[in-house]
């Protein structure tokens, strides 16, 4: 018993009940109380042991409590050096648990901010300062005097140099891409990374941003609606969302492309949208059910652009195939197009002529390099003017009945052509790479080129560059 009693003292605390029957026996048996007695020392030192392991237990266990605790005093003194803390355990508790959401959250606080540091060093533009400019690429000597306008027709040319030059941080070097945008009420859209920028064109003021880094690794296409301030943005992860850029509020995001949205084009409440995979969504705002239509396309689409008069759906691929579609929304699987025309490279650059039906103006690639200006109706090229490079963009200038391109290698201009003889009347110079996107102000006077050197330029083109024409006859 005694060996027992000893050997259930080292293992654990003795309770209160255990002790009576201890004193219990103590009583009962005289030979153990004999014994007892002769090992009252033993069963001294055990007591004291026992106690010792008692006081060695309670300490353990205080201990264990104010490791515990620990974190939140030194959360609560770090936030006041001044604060004793002094509360019922659950108080405590409450109070931990307070901390550890404070620190989550600024866990996720820091997060955001990383994101959106990150998002700034992807995605970033500024209005050059001339002599002033702080950007790295005016500082290497990329001068603001190196960009100019040429007219050709002149005996001596004169040089012009652009309204604006912007820095651009985040611009993709996609030649599928189709991310800058001008709208009637003279707001330029263009996607960095990420994000996307706005500004006023008229004035290039309040430059604000929409931020996508939490929804998609970058933006793909962007286009305003024809009224309003309506933006439908194409992104990298096959969503197609509609923002009101007033409010910066997500209107609607529609679902259903599994690759990257590369383009995308209004016909009034309809918007397609196509896609890497070959697919060609027409989406109806107003309903709820916004998927209406789907067209199919055997490789990437690279441009959509619907006719001015809405009647027909032109869209360009990288198997070189451009494609009219009619005007009809409501079509299934076997949607079928009212003409096919082969085109020798991929088909990106493209743009209806605005001043005459029927003719469409699409710009050869890098194993090309002609701008072929088409009649649709015959299916035939009408000119085919050879700018020896690819052609990246072009837009028609219908106020100097002019268009222009935006080339590539080896002199990364933006190439001006008069009406309708395609003879080059002039250029804009100065980009270092090639120039990726075009866009006409609304009231048709300047032209901003967005190029692969990470520049855009605001070009004057109110006057043409070609003046000793005075008429513009049709092609």
């Amino acid at each position: 018993m005694e060996w027992k009693l000893e050997r259930t003292a080292l293992r654990r605390v003795r309770t209160e009940e255990e002790m009576l029957w201890e004193n219990i026996m103590q009583v009962l048996s005289k030979g153990m109380k004999q014994k007892r007695s002769q090992g009252s020392p033993k069963m001294e030192k055990q007591s004291v042991f026992a106690h010792d392991h008692v006081v060695n237990v309670n300490d353990w266990q205080r201990s264990y409590k104010e490791s515990l605790k620990t974190p939140i005093k030194t959360s609560l003194e770090r936030n006041s050096s001044t604060l004793h803390v002094c509360q019922a355990p659950h108080a405590l508790d409450r109070g931990w648990k307070e901390d550890v959401a404070s620190e989550g959250q600024e866990c996720v606080n820091q997060l955001f901010s990383t994101q959106k540091v990150a998002h700034q060093g992807n995605g970033k533009m500024q209005l050059c300062e001339q002599s002033q400019c702080v950007w790295k690429g005016c500082r290497d000597g990329v001068s603001y005097e190196s960009f100019h306008v040429k007219r050709f027709s002149d005996i001596n040319y004169s040089i012009l140099q652009p309204e604006l030059k912007i820095h651009l941080t985040g611009l993709r070097n996609d030649y599928y891409l189709n991310i800058l945008d001008w709208n009637a009420q003279n707001l330029v859209a263009i996607a960095l990374g990420s994000s996307i920028y706005l500004w006023n064109g008229k004035n290039h003021n309040g430059i604000e941003n929409i931020d996508l880094s939490l929804t998609c690794n970058y933006i793909s296409s962007v286009r305003w609606i024809k009224e309003g301030n309506c933006l439908a943005v194409g992104t990298s992860e096959g969503e197609v969302q509609l923002w009101d850029v007033v409010t910066k509020k997500l209107l609607r995001n529609m679902l259903g492309h599994l690759s990257v949205v590369g383009a995308l084009s209004w016909n009034h409440c309809i918007l397609s949208s196509g896609s890497r995979l070959g697919h060609v969504y027409h989406h109806d705002v107003r309903v709820a059910r916004q998927h209406v239509g789907t067209l199919h396309h055997k490789q990437a689409v690279c441009a959509l652009k619907w006719s001015p008069d809405g009647r027909l759906l032109s869209s360009g691929c990288s198997d070189g195939l451009l494609t009219l579609w009619p005007h009809d929304p409501g079509v299934h699987a076997h949607g079928q197009p009212v003409k096919v025309i082969p085109q020798p490279t991929a088909v990106k650059a493209m743009d209806w002529c605005p001043w005459q039906s029927g003719i469409l103006a699409v710009g050869g690639g890098m194993q090309d390099g002609h701008l072929h200006i088409l009649d649709i109706n015959s299916g035939q090229s009408i000119q085919t003017p050879s700018t020896n490079s690819q052609i990246c963009s072009l837009t028609w200038l219908p106020k100097t009945k002019e268009i222009a391109t935006g080339q590539g290698t080896p002199k990364n201009d933006v190439a001006v052509w008069d009406c309708p003889a395609l003879t080059k009347s002039g250029g804009f110079f100065g980009h270092r790479g090639r120039v990726l996107h075009l866009a006409l102000s609304p009231d048709q006077t300047r032209v901003l080129s967005a190029a692969a050197d990470g520049i855009a330029c605001v070009w004057n083109c109110s006057s043409p560059l070609s003046p000793s024409r005075l008429q513009f006859p049709h092609f």
